[in-house]
């Protein structure tokens, strides 16, 4: 029988999900799963060094069950390890706010049907590939970060400063709890836009450059930059490709003022964005190996990491370092109909 390493953050996602934990070892039971280790974690930190324990341990399933923080130290963990990464199967046990990457592989929300199609799908073998990026600046005191899903700059570098630290871990379950999974997210990019307009009339314009597989395609002022590794799911809609297509997406969206600033964040919001890219200043780049932020100053300056903040200095560099698989409800063939 397949051993199963269930990492948990005792604190992510609403008030209901904080309850999913308990049950999870009981219910692979019911599948047939005799060895599943449960290992409660308090912080990305112990997530991060569990699931590296585990892998060099000799498993080879690591179950993340959390938000996209969570999965994040996992993922680290297993880049950690040293394991070869085709052997390992990934899981994302949604128990989190913005968990995209858990819709996209098609797991539900509700902890019996989870457990039953992580048990259907652990037996067949269904997974999906993902591609890893890598957040490094070699300018600053950061540990370059792995992470699978998206990031980003300026205004969006700045919306894990009010959704991840340690605090708010506990009003994030009662937005969950309300409004969904986005409650959080939305919540912060609410703060970091009334923080950003406050601040306008009183800070220069940055001027960025965004270099693709190296070479300049864009050089303006953006008041946000996303990166995306593939498809997201109807709520982040800025590409229809899998996660593993071999390369990444970075959208920077032009400084047209303050004033258009609320009307471009609400278009970006629900995608619509993409129908009037030209007038609404949204500027699309791919890359196949590599991408670079270099802004017109030498400060270090805040990047989003699949929700977490890494700060950065002079440059922040995206890689793609590798592949690896992670467990889904449906096959590799198969393309998602809600895709854009």
């Amino acid at each position: 029988m397949k051993r199963i390493d269930v990492i948990a953050t005792t604190i992510s996602g609403s008030i209901a999900d904080w309850k999913k934990v308990e049950r999870i070892v009981p219910l692979f039971a019911e599948h047939g799963y005799s060895d599943v280790r449960l290992h409660e974690v308090d912080s990305h930190a112990a997530a991060r060094a569990a699931a590296c324990s585990v892998l060099r341990e000799g498993g080879r399933i690591p179950v993340s069950a959390g938000g996209s923080g969570t999965f994040r130290a996992v993922l680290e963990g297993c880049v950690d390890s040293g394991v070869e990464l085709a052997e390992i199967r990934l899981g994302f046990l949604r128990k989190g706010s913005a968990d995209l990457i858990g819709k996209v592989l098609d797991m539900p929300d509700e902890i019996e049907s989870a457990i039953r199609v992580f048990a259907d799908s652990i037996t067949a073998d269904r997974h999906l590939p993902a591609d890893i990026l890598c957040a490094s600046s070699p300018a600053s005191n950061e540990v370059p970060r792995h992470f699978i899903g998206y990031g980003g700059a300026e205004l969006f570098g700045r919306i894990p400063y009010y959704t991840e630290n340690r605090y708010t871990k506990y009003y994030k379950g009662i937005l969950s709890q309300f409004f969904g999974d986005l409650g959080p997210f939305m919540t912060g990019v609410a703060l970091a836009l009334m923080e950003r307009l406050f601040k306008t009339p009183f800070c220069r314009k940055t001027r960025w450059k965004i270099m693709a597989d190296g070479q300049l395609v864009e050089e303006d002022a953006f008041q946000a930059i996303m990166l995306v590794n593939g498809y997201l799911g109807p709520e982040l809609p800025y590409s229809d490709q899998p996660l593993g297509s071999g390369e990444f997406y970075c959208y920077g969206l032009r400084n047209l003022g303050a004033s258009k600033l609320p009307p471009q964040i609400k278009r970006a919001r629900d995608g619509s964005i993409m129908n009037d890219a030209e007038r609404w200043g949204l500027v699309p780049v791919t890359a196949k190996e590599r991408l670079e932020l270099i802004p017109d100053h030498a400060k270090p300056f805040p990047v989003n990491v699949d929700g977490g903040t890494f700060m950065a200095k002079e440059a922040v560099c995206f890689e793609r370092v590798g592949q690896i698989p992670l467990i889904s409800n449906q096959s590799p063939n198969r393309r998602n109909s809600s895709n854009v």
